[in-house]
């Protein structure tokens, strides 16, 4: 099953170490089919953490392809690598990027990570660029133990009734 992932951006208020108030924007990652569906998500999953009110601020496709989580770090690091392939037809060489994620403490932990995690691929590849991002969680779609419907799935039913 391939993951859809959506950057989702919460602004609440914040109490900081003194008591007062802040306004904050966070970006979360969230697995869903679409808008309406990350939108429910999102709001499902911060809703427990958030003290008052939040409001989501901007919702876009990440254009993530693969998350590859660690047992240590508390960052989110992109990485966008370059996948070397040959073109069967003309015997040329052909460059396809990816872009992943990975968890780590710093740009190096990130990168022993990354390859670690692609440690037993096949294809050759490149490191194109690592770059830390916003993300403080990542929600990835899951189904509980009934087979639950998606929220999409759902929202489907009710409108048919």
């Amino acid at each position: 099953m391939m993951n859809n992932w959506f950057e989702c951006k919460i602004k609440y208020e914040k109490v900081d170490d003194k008591g007062k108030g802040k306004k904050v924007t966070e970006t979360y990652l969230v697995d869903a089919l679409s808008f309406s569906e990350a939108e429910t998500r999102i709001s499902k999953e911060v809703a427990p953490f958030m003290t008052g009110e939040f409001s989501i601020m901007g919702m876009k496709k990440a254009g993530i392809n693969e998350i590859f989580p660690s047992e240590e770090g508390d960052r989110w690091y992109k990485c966008k690598l370059s996948f070397v392939s040959i073109d069967e037809v003309n015997a040329k060489e052909k460059r396809v990027s990816s872009n992943v994620l990975v968890l780590g403490s710093t740009v190096k932990e990130a990168w022993d990570n990354l390859e670690k995690a692609m440690k037993d691929s096949m294809t050759d590849y490149d490191v194109a660029s690592i770059t830390e991002t916003q993300i403080m969680d990542i929600f990835p779609y899951t189904v509980d133990e009934e087979g639950a419907k998606s929220d999409e799935e759902k929202l489907a039913e009710e409108i048919a009734e």
